[in-house]
């Protein structure tokens, strides 16, 4: 199972589609997200991506539940990631029932610790303050992530923006090993230590914002504005887009382009039928790395577990 195909394998044993329609949106329209997800599955993607705290599972669910009962999609037929919140660590049983509630469903495909960190209820992610912040346990948020899987509530657990060496910590302790990471993975941001490292232990890696979040509060447009991306784009024919999700996938990760524009998700689904070259692949390797989003909003001196950024990521930034 591969790039041909559209899909790699979990560790679980179950396929996984490598383009999946990312959710988080810094402006809320239920009815822009239950539309691009109608036109995403019209179109041929089949996996979805939300979370908690991105409150784009009511609609998710919507425009899902809508396509099963019109018979264009069966349950079966899509792969459903959420992921568990900084505030919701306590207890991720009552959780992930509360995200298959706002989902209509009876069952994730995949479910994910979102952040390494812990936070108190009344906080929120963006803008944490420092009386915000919780002691963090990640043991114990796992062993209830994995009693989420045991109850059938999810088919698969993971994480998401963990280090090698958090994995490595989670590994040593966990009864079921995690199956995903997900973490920022874009040409400009290569991940090569930590995709080494997950390949060696059977974990998939997932790529949020592949495209670098151009035109979000939190994005970049430096990666789509690239002079080698525009130029690879040009030698192919292809967009920008295309290319940056193409080299994605050739790297054997799945990725999770956001985009409630129509053209755009329809463009973003065109990637199986060519590829790169080595040349490509070779140019793009030398890219200057910087990550776009660091997780600064997780970091304090005083309240947090982490006291930098390098700390955060365990020097991998």
């Amino acid at each position: 199972m591969g790039i041909a195909e559209g899909r790699s394998q979990l560790n679980t044993e179950a396929p996984i589609p490598l383009i999946g329609l990312g959710t988080a949106t810094s402006n809320l329209n239920e009815e822009e997200i239950k539309a691009a997800v109608t036109t995403a599955l019209q179109v041929g993607y089949r996996h979805f991506d939300t979370a908690s705290f991105y409150r784009t599972e009511h609609a998710l669910g919507e425009a899902l539940n809508s396509a099963f009962q019109s018979g264009i999609v069966s349950r079966e037929d899509v792969f459903v990631t959420t992921k568990l919140a900084n505030t919701e660590h306590d207890d991720p049983v009552a959780a992930i029932n509360n995200s298959l509630k706002n989902l209509q469903l009876e069952y994730v495909d995949l479910y994910l610790i979102h952040w390494p960190v812990k936070m108190r209820e009344t906080s929120t992610l963006s803008q944490p303050k420092e009386e915000d912040f919780l002691p963090l346990d990640i043991k114990s948020t796992w062993q209830g992530m994995e009693q989420c899987m045991k109850m059938g509530l999810s088919k698969a657990i993971g994480v998401s923006n963990f280090s090698s060496k958090k994995v490595e910590d989670l590994l040593s302790y966990a009864k079921i090993p995690p199956a995903v990471d997900q973490v920022e993975m874009h040409p400009m941001w290569q991940q090569n230590r930590l995709r080494e490292y997950c390949s060696k232990h059977k974990i998939h890696v997932s790529a949020w914002s592949p495209l670098g979040a151009p035109n979000n509060p939190w994005g970049s447009n430096s990666l789509m504005d690239n002079p080698l991306i525009q130029e690879i784009a040009q030698k192919h024919g292809k967009t920008r887009a295309q290319v940056i999700l193409r080299w994605g996938i050739e790297q054997g990760v799945s990725v999770l382009p956001k985009s409630f524009n129509p053209g755009r998700i329809a463009e973003n689904f065109q990637i199986f039928d060519w590829s790169l070259s080595v040349d490509d692949h070779d140019k793009i390797s030398k890219l200057e790395q910087c990550k776009i989003l660091p997780g600064h909003q997780f970091v304090n001196s005083t309240t947090s577990f982490y006291k930098t950024v390098e700390e955060l990521w365990d020097g991998e930034i």
